[in-house]
């Protein structure tokens, strides 16, 4: 019984992949500046968690 379940399954997720409408628009691609956001946000990101671990009574930091 389970493969003709697993069976049903796939046949019911291929149909239901064929029907949904394929994606009229080109890929944009990024610019310099956009670029840059993104290296910001990661970098702020980065920093932020440092410093969360940094602060945390938990964790013992050295001092260099």
């Amino acid at each position: 019984m389970m493969g003709l379940e697993r069976l049903v399954l796939n046949l019911k997720t291929k149909v239901l992949k064929a029907l949904k409408p394929k994606k009229l628009y080109d890929k944009v691609e990024k610019s310099e500046s956009m670029r840059v956001e993104i290296r910001s946000k990661k970098a702020r990101k980065l920093i932020e968690e440092t410093l969360k671990i940094a602060d945390s009574p938990k964790n013992k930091s050295y001092a260099f």
